[in-house]
């Protein structure tokens, strides 16, 4: 778990310590552009709650449930404060402020916005979303930022970073994962591919179902996609269990399987004549591989 608490944020920016950046309260102080856009590790005494939250209400088994999630797993995602001298004020994120400090944390990462900032949050934040070593869940964090403490719309958004409307939505949707399914995507654990098959099921339980079946049996996206269908529409899986592969083609998928040196997968039509071939590779290497044979 350790391993996993570490990795959060790795790519958003360095962990930024607020007493060293007392002096920064403006976007036109010196420093501020290397502090916009960047995670901070905030003492909680310095932290003060909203006066204007909307929410009044906290249920207290959430709460607590809460806790014991960030206990185990940390602060998944980082809760924002505006910046006021050497005090941070709650603009999102009281539930995890307060689960944190249920869970006993003496600080919690944040994202800090501070006067006049707009215009240089937002050139920090396309500027975050073009870097190669970001994990799809800091992507998708990256994004719903854009969203709503720019308010940029999805349409603006998919213009500003080049990137079609599905595939932001798409993107987004990963926030929605338990936080043990987002840390496994975060670690490289799983891809941002099997987390799109899990959060294709709405049923929670099966979600976690298929997540510990991803990792047990170490299903490719495809397979686990396939899993996903099953779970959705079990019927389906009845009906495909009766497909029998005949001998003499298992054969021949074993024959190639052997030369090619990738799974190899044979299907046929209801009727047995028509068929085709589907040759799996995980990598450029396998693929080069399998062309390898036929050149």
């Amino acid at each position: 778990m350790k391993d996993k608490k570490r990795a959060m944020g790795r790519g958003l920016g360095a962990i930024l310590s607020a007493e060293s950046k007392a002096s920064v309260n403006s976007a036109t102080d010196e420093g501020a552009d290397k502090f916009v856009g960047n995670i901070m590790e905030v003492s909680l005494e310095d932290i003060d709650p909203n006066t204007t939250q909307p929410r009044t209400y906290f249920d207290e088994k959430a709460l607590n449930d809460l806790a014991l999630s960030i206990k185990a797993l940390g602060v998944i995602q980082p809760i924002t404060l505006r910046k006021d001298g050497n005090r941070f004020e709650i603009i999102s994120g009281e539930r995890r402020f307060r689960a944190s400090k249920i869970a006993g944390l003496k600080s919690v990462p944040a994202y800090i916005r501070l006067v006049n900032d707009q215009e240089l949050l937002e050139m920090a934040l396309v500027e975050n979303i073009q870097r190669e070593d970001l994990d799809a869940i800091e992507i998708a964090l990256t994004y719903q930022r854009l969203l709503e403490e720019i308010g940029m719309t999805q349409e603006n958004l998919s213009q500003r970073v080049g990137k079609e409307r599905s595939t932001i939505t798409n993107s987004i949707r990963l926030l929605r994962l338990n936080p043990d399914v987002q840390n496994a995507i975060r670690s490289g654990e799983i891809s941002a591919g099997h987390g799109r098959a899990i959060i294709s099921i709405e049923d929670a339980e099966k979600q976690q179902e298929l997540f510990d079946k991803i990792i047990k049996e170490k299903l490719s996206v495809r397979q686990a996609e396939q899993e996903a269908g099953f779970m959705k529409n079990p019927k389906v899986e009845v009906k495909k269990s009766k497909t029998e592969v005949p001998n003499h083609l298992k054969k021949a998928e074993k024959n190639l399987s052997d030369i090619l040196a990738v799974k190899v997968e044979i299907k046929t039509a209801a009727n047995g004549k028509k068929g085709k071939i589907v040759l799996d590779f995980k990598n450029e290497e396998e693929l080069e591989q399998i062309l390898s044979h036929f050149n």
